[in-house]
């Protein structure tokens, strides 16, 4: 009885894995969302599982969350475990890089809050329980306002223009990039990445989300 008790609870206390990603990080929009390149030029929008970072364009520390992601992730090959779809289609996942737990990180740094209405692992409990105890990061202010309560006090206004301008790699050199200024010069995606982030060659992305020349560069509706 006892061994059917204990299968069962872990069961319901597991963390099931809808599917495992592998590629490199092209793009950091904010401290909880990153853009996946994979091995077959497939880009792909996660959402970092059961964290929610401060807002950009206006909320405290948003832009260092931001810088704190980009730091941990960018252009390096991670792999994505991925839970779920949120309502913007975006994969939720959990993002490892060399072994460590990118989201469980930012929590750690107090760059991102615990997401409690979506959370379920007590070690990102802990580690925002830590970060407030120290007061590192956004918990340095008194009382922060989480992400959620300010999404919601700011929903009357008119949103922000959202801004997904990339890093510049720091290897860029203008000895690479052409005149070139059109998706029908490109090649491939990876060329297209190259003159978007180390050409700065803008046209390439039209509706600035950050992913240069759809018609190569596609993001699959379903994996």
């Amino acid at each position: 009885m006892l061994t059917k008790v204990a299968i069962v609870i872990a069961l319901l206390t597991s963390t099931c894995f809808a599917e495992t990603l592998t590629g490199r990080v092209i793009g950091v929009h904010d401290g909880d969302t990153a853009t996946l390149l994979t091995a077959d030029n497939q880009t792909i929008k996660i959402r970092l599982a059961q964290i929610d970072a401060p807002e950009l364009g206006g909320q405290p520390y948003g832009d260092r969350s931001k810088q704190s992601l980009s730091d941990l992730i960018y252009s390096k090959n991670v792999t994505v475990e991925i839970e779920s779809k949120d309502q913007y289609k975006r994969s939720v996942g959990r993002i490892l890089v060399g072994g460590m737990d990118a989201n469980l990180e930012q929590v750690r740094r107090g760059m991102a809050w615990f997401y409690v209405q979506y959370g379920r692992d007590a070690s990102y409990r802990d580690a925002e329980s830590k970060a407030k105890e120290n007061k590192l990061g956004l918990w340095a202010d008194s009382a922060p306002t989480p992400p959620w309560a300010y999404r919601r006090e700011s929903k009357s206004q008119p949103a922000p223009q959202a801004n997904f301008n990339l890093p510049k790699l720091a290897t860029s050199s203008s000895s690479s990039c052409s005149n070139k200024h059109y998706c029908k010069e490109m090649s491939n995606c990876a060329e297209a990445l190259m003159y978007l982030n180390q050409c700065g060659v803008k046209s390439l992305d039209r509706d600035g989300d950050g992913v240069p020349c759809e018609s190569l560069c596609k993001t699959p509706t379903t994996r």
